[in-house]
């Protein structure tokens, strides 16, 4: 018999008729000959509360307590869908992470899954039982305690997929697909039917909020066929959405599959440092210490190549933080001004299809200039281009890409 993990968001669960809609959805796949698990994230805004609650309660809070009590909006969540698929004829439990168990590293906040033992939930298949297991949450074997694995549920799905051997994952959100880009900004951006493991994981580290980037890795590692889906559609009706799937599936390959963006961006550029071996360790080394991701790095060398300005991005949330730790290490690097902005934005062109084609990015770097838009910084990989503007440009040079590309819907 087939089998299928349906994941469920915060938003799909908001409230008790969201709940008996999800029921539905669950129904018909169980009607239709599926052996189901179901993941559930808590309810829209309850993690959040959670998390204030701790917040208010001690600012310097122990995680694994933190885990205790933000792990509980999902357990609400399980229990309430299972009690909806019996009261509509299907049988039904719920299912904690540590009851599974979904084996962890000790990471409380971000634990990272090591193992699943999927047997509890198969033997439950045996039974004709659907599983509805908590998101977001496993157990530290070795202590006992209860982990949390980041927010949201999408990898806790993808992995129990890739556990009980299910022929695919449907992710279930509040929009019916991956799009090309952010409707709100592009009217004309389209549902794509089919898009590359690689490009959703670029997508999703990029700035596209439909998945999460841990998700598509554990997708792509493992294989496990992935759907994106509506859950607000009519579950008697529901539309096809977009499938996450290895390149070789895609028969016709896009240039650029999509335009992706994030406003989550800060420039850190020191100016006149000391350009001599090892100098970008010294700058960089104490950011990694301190878990501070850099993505975009320019560096130029001055005309008296004694000196050189380099420019990089971190996170607006490690902004502050970011400098703090340079002006801390100013002697040692030696660099004689620190300069930053936040209101700046990351633009970026993702596609398989560039590995073939020459010129994609000069292409747009032509059109941005041509609508009078400054580039700050550019990066490149081998499926795609991102560069920085400002924040103030940020529409303008979606859709110009966006239209550039021939992406337009038709």
């Amino acid at each position: 018999m087939a089998r299928l993990v349906m994941k469920f968001g915060g938003t799909s669960v908001a409230n008790m008729n969201r709940i008996r809609n999800v029921a539905r959805h669950v129904k018909r796949e169980v009607d239709a000959g599926f052996e189901v698990a179901v993941v559930v994230s808590a309810m829209s805004g309850k993690t959040n509360e959670l998390v204030g609650w701790v917040e208010d309660a001690s600012k310097l809070y122990d995680r694994s307590e933190y885990d205790a009590v933000v792990a509980s909006g999902e357990q609400v969540t399980s229990g309430l869908l299972a009690i909806a698929l019996q009261e509509i004829g299907i049988a039904a439990r719920s299912w904690q992470g540590w009851q599974i168990p979904i084996e962890t590293s000790d990471a409380h906040g971000s634990a990272r899954i090591e193992a699943i033992n999927g047997e509890r939930i198969i033997e439950g298949f045996s039974r004709r039982e659907v599983a509805v297991v908590a998101g977001f949450q496993g157990v530290h074997t070795a202590s006992g305690r209860l982990t949390t694995l980041g927010r949201g549920s999408d990898t806790s799905a993808v992995a129990i997929a890739a556990a009980i051997h299910a022929d695919q994952c449907d992710i279930y959100t509040d929009v019916d697909g991956v799009y090309t880009t952010d409707p709100r900004i592009v009217p004309k951006a389209r549902r794509l039917d089919r898009v590359a493991f690689e490009e959703m994981l670029e997508m999703a580290s990029l700035g596209a909020k439909v998945l999460q980037v841990r998700s598509v890795e554990v997708a792509m590692v493992h294989k496990v066929k992935t759907f994106v889906r509506s859950s607000l559609d009519d579950p008697s009706d529901p539309k096809p959405g977009t499938l996450i799937c290895d390149e070789e599936d895609i028969l016709e390959q896009q240039v650029v599959t999509g335009i992706a963006f994030s406003k989550d961006e800060a420039q850190i550029t020191l100016r006149r440092v000391a350009d001599k071996p090892g100098v970008a360790a010294t700058i960089f080394g104490p950011l990694a210490d301190a878990n501070i991701n850099v993505d975009m790095i320019i560096q130029v060398v001055s005309n008296d190549q004694k000196t050189t300005d380099l420019t990089f991005t971190v996170v607006t949330a490690d902004f502050e933080r970011a400098k703090s730790i340079l002006e801390k290490h100013r002697n040692e690097i030696g660099f004689q001004d620190l300069q930053g902005a936040t209101d700046v934005v990351k633009i970026s062109a993702i596609g398989i299809g560039m590995r073939s084609h020459a010129g994609v990015a000069a292409r747009a770097f032509k059109a941005l200039a041509d609508k009078g838009v400054n580039i700050r910084a550019i990066t490149t990989s081998e499926i795609k281009f991102s560069v920085l503007i400002d924040k103030d440009y940020t529409e303008l040079a979606v859709r110009t890409l966006h239209s550039l590309y021939g992406l337009d819907k038709a």
